[in-house]
């Protein structure tokens, strides 16, 4: 098998010529860029006890609000946050428990205490520069002003039947702490970090939280982290965290990954909070990780290990590999020889009960399972995983459903097997694909035909009527494509004398796009009518495909190599081995990274936020060890570029490069774009911390328990808010400080002083008052603040807790936007093109196409403009719900899943967009449509 890296010795004086060549092409911006420092955000999780200690780092186990912080909200006895408020915050109810207490001349009614819970954790922020302390920089960021802004995002559930189905997003000021881990001389501080609460959310185990700086300080780019819930871990009576799906080794042997083939890792896109890889060689081990492989964990699975060798199960060898694994949003598929098992993990915040299984189970026990298929996207509040079965029940798939963590199978077809369906004696099922917003299986059918060869279809099978269809037959030999780049496949075409031999499929709901793969690449937007890629060599055999959903997909041989396709694009190009990744690893050597080494095995490889990663076992001094590194597409492509297309050219005495540029234009921009909320839906709250009367500004234990408790309610209020139709404002922060913002106090007969109340006197068990929350006016509190005396010296300002209505955009389109019924979402492209061009010229070498998944239900208008004396091109891009598709249910139910690709003609592998992470292709609106 060949390594994941080029074999080192053969660096030469050429590849450091194209790498030197390579960073003088990068344009200025990107240089300015670079001579930046090099600085990175570094997150971990901390709970109550661990703030403060240095390198202390938790697993995201517990789930559970703790009491805490009540007793520090105890001591703020004359506050803003009023803690009778929070009696509901337990019950769920806004009911209130009344007593009169005798205050001058008069009586006012006073609310028994109940508590202010908090969440179980914080996060705790760094940040690090190459070739520099940590340490000494984190003091120097918080002397000049630098103070992290963390933005946690909860990914809705799956089961949207049971939770709310909302995009909901908390804005949090990081708190400087000092550390408690050593003693310190120094006046002000010596080590140092930054907190927030780590809010949890009922309903979502996934959580993407980004890290950005306000501004002031290093420059330091922002960079996102995933903190997910693991609920396969418990915690045990010493406070220690023991796996409950097995034991944890701690020795990674080299002949687990040296020279083993790489996998696919599967998971439910977006909803699976840990991720599992199998394949470790007669192990029954496999690799977990709740952070997308930043950190890991090989774990030994507790199954028994059986073999079912019986006269229904075709005779095959044993072994302890765990092959097929599947992670969902919480549970657990694994198979191992012919058998499935899964186990469901504890998620309290999800089931709202402990539903975690106690051991794994067994399921289809008396069923021979080949092969597990995944399915990518949940639907109808469920995720689903599909099973291929050989011996007694050829021909069947069983199909697992999993909702709320409990698993069903159904085998299908429900009245006959697909052999009969399609009329034929022999046949087997090679792959399954679930088409969920349609309810149809799409089967890969291998058939023998005993006075024929053996040949594949594509059948359809539809779980609603229970009806099957052949779609396509694939031809028996790969076509000859005659130095085309794609080839329609009509049954006109003339064939070479290679064997098509399909392996599997693939299939991306947002662009309704099916790969069809194996010693070859088929693609078809309609299921009938497909495409032969030419540029993939007839002479590989694809192992797996790769897809981020997004318009990107990988592909990886036998032999591991890895070819990219991107969408609008018939080219497949070799991004390894190749002359771009040698360039590459060239420029890494140079920068001495740590993440190449001479001998290296690639083990998976995935999406993660539309880019492309490597999981990496690298052997270095006799070493070896995981990494997760990045695959540079755009630079692989673009390094690949320039090496082949370049020119000298003597001038004088001494020779010149040339570069052709085959990019239709220099610059694009998107104008105009609308402000995001109402298209992407975001709610977003913002909160600070507390502001403390400490002269470094460093907090206490004290102060980050009251931002733990007020963010908790905060949250708590949106959890409670019903959206009444008689709220004056519209936003559930409003009863947290309705009477406290607001220079008034009521008297006798319920009158107004200082201006209107939101709303009317709340009644009083006591005669001759009317109940007044609470008499002080905001300026008060400032006041008290302003002269270092805020009870526990801690003020809390009622601003900076709100709801955020007007989130501007950003100059680049939302990751997914919701299209209402007759909606529309409009915006403007600007291109400019490469040299001053005649204006036909201009138009005819800059073009905008359009490609719709679903022009059914979704159409757009482009509108162009060409500027003249700009040598630019303005398009007005318009897309609209076109009222026609109606299947949908109520907002953020059964949601059509559709795309809109925008591509510059002739731009496909040739145009980048240089970023501070790098250069960057391609624009891809993905729709849901209600």
């Amino acid at each position: 098998m060949s390594p994941a890296g080029p074999a080192w010795p053969r660096l030469r004086v050429l590849q450091a010529l194209w790498a030197l060549l390579v960073v003088l092409l990068a344009p200025w911006r990107l240089w300015a860029i670079k001579n930046t420092q090099e600085c990175t955000w570094q997150v971990v999780l901390n709970n109550f006890e661990t703030v403060g200690k240095k390198d202390a780092s938790d697993r995201f186990v517990d789930q559970e609000p703790l009491y805490t912080v009540d007793k520090v909200f105890s001591l703020l006895v004359d506050a803003p946050i009023d803690p009778d408020e929070v009696r509901g915050l337990v019950s769920g109810k806004r009911e209130r428990s009344w007593t009169c207490t005798p205050l001058g001349s008069g009586h006012l009614p006073t609310l028994s205490l109940q508590t202010y819970l908090g969440f179980p954790y914080y996060l705790k922020i760094n940040y690090s520069c190459k070739g520099e302390s940590s340490e000494a920089l984190v003091r120097k960021g918080h002397l000049t002003g630098l103070k992290p802004v963390v933005l946690v995002t909860f990914q809705s559930p799956v089961n949207f039947h049971r939770w709310k189905i909302e995009q909901l997003q908390i804005q949090m000021e990081a708190a400087p702490f000092r550390s408690k881990a050593e003693r310190c001389n120094a006046e002000e501080v010596c080590l140092m970090s930054w907190y927030t609460p780590m809010p949890i959310k009922n309903g979502s185990v996934v959580m993407r939280v980004d890290v950005s700086s306000n501004g002031l300080g290093p420059f330091i780019p922002n960079k996102r982290f995933r903190v997910n819930i693991n609920g396969f871990l418990e915690r045990q009576r010493d406070n220690t965290l023991q796996f409950t799906v097995g034991n944890e080794l701690f020795n990674l042997i080299p002949r687990y990954f040296v020279n083993v083939p790489s996998r696919p890792l599967w998971y439910t896109v977006d909803q699976a909070p840990v991720f599992i890889l199998g394949g470790i060689p007669e192990e029954k081990a496999i690799l977990l990780t709740d952070t997308n492989f930043k950190d890991f964990f090989l774990v030994e699975l507790s199954i028994d290990s059986c073999w079912v060798g019986s006269f229904y199960c075709p005779p095959t060898s044993f072994t302890a590999t765990i092959y097929d694994a599947i992670a969902t949003e919480s549970t657990l598929f694994i198979r191992q020889n012919q058998l499935i098992y899964y186990f469901t993990g504890t998620y309290t915040t999800l089931h709202e009960s402990n539903r975690g299984s106690e051991r794994w189970v067994r399921v289809l026990a008396n069923e021979c399972i080949k092969k597990l298929c995944p399915v990518h996207f949940h639907s109808n509040g469920s995720e689903y995983v599909m099973a291929l079965t050989t011996g007694k029940h050829e021909g069947y798939v069983h199909f697992g459903t999993i909702t709320d963590g409990r698993v069903s199978f159904e085998l299908l077809p429900r009245q006959r097997s697909v052999c009969n369906g399609i009329l034929v004696v022999n046949c087997s099922i090679t792959w399954a694909v679930f088409i969920a917003g349609d309810y149809n299986l799409l089967l890969l059918v291998e058939i023998e035909d005993p006075s024929t060869r053996k040949y594949f279809q594509v059948v359809s099978y539809d779980l609603v009527s229970d009806y099957l269809v052949v779609l396509y037959t694939i031809p028996e030999f790969i076509p000859d494509a005659r130095g085309l780049e794609f080839l329609m496949v009509l049954g006109t075409e003339s064939y070479t004398n290679f064997p098509m031999v399909p392996k599997g499929m693939s299939y991306n709901p947002y662009n309704n796009l099916l790969f069809i793969w194996g010693n070859f690449l088929l693609q078809s937007y309609n299921s009938e009518n497909f495409i032969y890629l030419a540029d993939f060599p007839k002479e590989l055999s694809i192992k797996y495909l790769v897809n981020s959903f997004y318009g990107d997909t990988a592909i990886v041989t036998e032999t591991e190599e890895i070819w990219y396709l991107l969408e609008g694009s018939y080219q497949v190009y070799k991004l390894f081995p190749s002359k771009g990744w040698e360039v590459h690893v060239s420029l890494q050597v140079m920068q001495q990274s740590s993440l190449y080494a001479p001998n290296e095995t690639m083990v998976t490889l995935f999406y993660e936020d539309h880019r492309l990663y490597q999981l990496v076992y690298l052997i270095d001094n006799q070493q070896g060890r995981l990494v997760k590194r990045l695959v540079p597409v755009e630079q692989l492509l673009m390094y690949q570029q320039i090496s082949t297309d370049y020119l000298l050219e003597r001038q004088g005495s001494h020779l010149t490069l040339s570069f052709t540029n085959f990019c239709p234009f220099t610059v694009m921009r998107l104008r105009d774009l609308p402000n995001p909320q109402i298209y992407t839906r975001q709610e977003r709250y913002r909160a600070q911390p507390p502001r403390v009367l400490e002269p470094g500004g460093f907090h206490s234990d004290n102060s980050l328990a009251v931002y733990q408790g007020l963010v908790y309610y905060l949250l708590w209020l949106h959890s409670k808010y019903d959206k009444p139709y008689a709220d004056p404002v519209h936003d559930p922060t409003w009863r947290w400080w309705k009477n406290k913002k607001q220079d008034q106090v009521r008297g006798e007969g319920g009158e107004s002083v200082g201006g209107p109340s939101p709303d009317p006197p709340s009644p009083s068990p006591c005669p001759g008052t009317v109940f007044a929350p609470h008499p002080v006016p905001q300026d008060y509190y400032f006041y008290l603040a302003s002269n270092w005396r805020s009870a526990g010296s801690v003020h809390v300002d009622m601003a900076s807790y709100e709801k955020i209505y007007d989130l501007k955009a950003e100059n680049e389109l939302p990751e997914r936007i919701f299209l209402d019924k007759g909606t529309s979402y409009r915006f403007s492209v600007f291109l400019t093109a490469g040299e001053p061009e005649p204006l036909c010229t201009v138009q005819s070498k800059v073009g905008l196409a359009v490609v719709l998944a679903d022009p059914e239900c979704i159409e757009a208008v482009v509108k162009e403009k060409v500027l003249v004396n700009r040598n630019s091109v303005l398009f007005w891009v318009t897309l609209s719900d076109k009222r026609f598709c109606f299947d949908q249910g109520i907002s953020g139910h059964h949601l059509m899943k559709t795309s809109m690709l925008l591509k510059v003609v002739g731009s496909s592998g040739h145009c980048f967009q240089n970023t501070h992470q790098g250069p960057r292709m391609q624009l891809l609106v993905v729709v849901d449509s209600p």
